[in-house]
């Protein structure tokens, strides 16, 4: 239900120089009508921000609802709280569920089920590039995107034949459908490897992923991709290897677009305190090379935006051996704080860089009508509190997966209200003003 609300004494990011100025947002009908100072409407739902930040909503292209068939692990209704209360507006979530998101019907399914149980959030679906993301067979990628979905993806399995990923992507090209591509090469891995081929997996004596496995297949796709035009894009890029073709690919003028992790951005190998399951991931956490080339392609625009890759998974999963546990970690609840905290504080980003890479950039990218913060747009809004820290606690969750590598970090920057299309779908119980001062000492 749209209603007029109105956002008094908050703050928005400066066009002309990224910094937070003073503002009052006015929304009516789900889109922004007015943004100034001392504003006031008759009738209007008011807010008190109490000089907080409102940025555009945040966007996450890479997500795992798990349903249907892992329901024990996320489900629609719960996954898009834990979108709602990490300031994420809009998600895309990834189709390895079980059946595999492969037809026109499941891809409806998916966005029915979000209007019956979602909190607000818009869901993306993202469909499967082959039935049952077996590699053998293409999906009908016409019907799917009539169906309503925005890319095709076997997220989770790299598609290992040549031949049938530049199939897959000439027709998705035919249909205006980004393919979004998992990057690894099956012939390099050996049985039951789980971390990063590195000095973590010879101290432990563990099998490992090197690198090349996920550039073979980056590089491989690249000239595909050149040779279709189609919009390609790289999952959780992590290898110093993969961001160098990226860059030299862009230099060319292609159409290639990359993601990576707040995790692959702020741990390495050697962040690992042992064999413990809640850092297993894939890809794997790689060397501090590879972070640092991550974080330089960030800054430079090799790498497009964020994403999670929130990937929740049930607490006796996670308990396993570290062989035997899944890949995967919840991200959806700390990304904004964790890397407003250890890439804005520390001066590797800009505040203004940050929000551009987790709302502008993602939908510019995948031609999304969203992540811009102007009178006359959509109103997906999130408002952070700059100043106040927290501890990260699993256990206060929105989200099924408690699997975070994170548990105990403190961090600033929380998002404490979310509204999308105007209608506020997460609010913080006990949102109370803040010392501006101390909100922005910073700047």
């Amino acid at each position: 239900m749209k209603t007029t609300l109105l956002l008094k004494n908050g703050r928005i990011l400066d066009g002309s120089r990224g910094e937070p100025i003073p503002a009052d947002i006015l929304i009516r009908d789900g889109k922004v009508e007015r943004i100034g100072r001392d504003l006031s409407t008759e009738g209007a739902e008011t807010r008190e921000l109490g000089g907080r930040l409102a940025i555009p909503g945040l966007i996450d292209m890479h997500i795992h609802l798990r349903e249907p068939g892992f329901e024990e692990k996320e489900t629609i209704a719960t996954g898009t709280r834990a979108a709602a209360r990490g300031g994420f507006t809009t998600v895309a979530c990834m189709p390895n569920t079980c059946p595999v998101t492969d037809t026109p019907g499941k891809v409806r399914r998916i966005r029915e089920m979000n209007e019956r149980e979602g909190c607000g959030v818009q869901v993306l679906p993202i469909a499967a590039i082959t039935r049952s993301s077996s590699g053998k067979v293409l999906t009908d990628m016409a019907g799917l995107k009539e169906a309503g979905a925005i890319a095709v993806s076997d997220d989770g399995v790299g598609v290992q034949s040549p031949r049938m990923m530049k199939e897959a992507m000439r027709l998705a090209s035919e249909v205006g459908l980004p393919v979004v591509a998992h990057c690894e090469e099956e012939d390099l891995l050996v049985p039951g490897a789980c971390v990063h081929d590195g000095v973590f997996a010879k101290k432990h004596s563990l099998p490992g992923i090197p690198a090349e496995s996920e550039s073979i297949h980056v590089g491989r796709d690249i000239l595909l991709a050149e040779d279709t035009g189609v919009h390609y894009h790289i999952c959780h890029i992590s290898s110093e290897g993969s961001v160098r073709l990226v860059r030299e690919a862009k230099s060319r003028g292609q159409r290639v677009t990359a993601e990576v992790t707040p995790h692959h951005l702020l741990l390495c190998e050697e962040d690992i305190p042992g064999p413990d399951p809640m850092y297993k991931m894939n890809p794997p956490l790689r060397s501090i090379k590879d972070r640092q080339a991550l974080i330089e392609g960030l800054k430079d625009g090799t790498i497009d935006f964020i994403a999670t890759d929130h990937a929740p998974h049930t607490a006796s999963d996670k308990r396993k051996d570290i062989r035997e546990a899944p890949f995967g970690i919840v991200g959806l609840e700390t990304a904004f704080p964790l890397l407003y905290t250890h890439l804005v504080l520390t001066g590797e980003l800009t505040l203004a860089q940050l929000v551009d890479r987790m709302s502008r950039l993602p939908a510019a990218r995948f031609g999304l009508s969203r992540g811009i913060l102007e009178e006359g747009r959509v109103a997906d809004l999130t408002v952070i509190d700059l100043a106040e820290e927290r501890e990260i606690d699993p256990n206060r969750f929105e989200s099924k997966g408690k699997n975070t590598p994170f548990a105990g970090w403190k961090a600033k920057g929380w998002p404490v209200m979310t509204l999308v299309e105007g209608n506020i779908v997460w609010e913080e119980s006990g949102v109370r003003a803040v010392d501006r001062k101390k909100a922005w000492h910073t700047f």
